[in-house]
């Protein structure tokens, strides 16, 4: 990349980050490029839709999620071992408001940029949840699609309520995948 194409681009990166955490993933994307001091479609050659920014921008983030996920599954005790998965993935999820609903539409979605990264958090989330049931630390009603639907829940009240009242309904949410007495007979 020149010089200058580069400079543009970690620009636009730069505004692109400052405006997703001021006004959430769906920050138009010409107030970007403004800020950033290009036209749109300097934006659009470097990222061809909000996803592909949203891509850029997350992929260190990502990348960190994907390893802990692959560690956590060969973690020692399941039940814990869940537990920060799901506390570290709504973490990730609640980094731009809006950013959970993205990775859930890009999970079907095989044309986005997001897709292989949701793919992998998908299978990585359905495995930990199994491994938790099978050592019996959660319910065996809990499906992993309700992990992710507590996971984008938790995200969404990061951005909504004080965190210390997200974080204290993130744990009770959690406890409430731990079996019930009928389940343990």
């Amino acid at each position: 990349m020149r010089a200058d194409a580069r400079r543009n681009y970690e620009r636009l990166l730069t505004e692109a980050e400052n405006a997703f955490l001021e006004h959430g993933v769906q920050a138009p994307l010409d107030t970007i490029a403004r800020r950033a001091g290009v036209a749109i479609g300097t934006l659009y050659g470097h990222f061809p839709t909000r996803r592909a920014l949203l891509k850029a921008l997350l992929h260190d983030r990502q990348a960190a999620l994907l390893r802990l996920g692959d560690e956590l599954t060969e973690a020692p005790d399941p039940g814990v071992a869940l537990t920060a998965w799901i506390r570290a993935a709504t973490e990730y999820s609640a980094t731009y408001l809006g950013l959970a609903e993205q990775s859930l539409d890009s999970l079907t979605d095989t044309t986005s940029e997001l897709h292989a990264g949701c793919t992998h958090n998908a299978a990585t989330g359905a495995t930990l949840v199994t491994r938790a049931q099978q050592a019996g630390t959660v319910r065996p009603d809990v499906t992993p699609e309700d992990v992710f639907a507590l996971i984008s829940a938790a995200a969404w009240l990061h951005g909504r309520v004080p965190r210390e009242q997200a974080d204290r309904l993130l744990a009770v949410s959690l406890a409430g995948l731990a079996p019930r007495a009928q389940d343990r007979r």
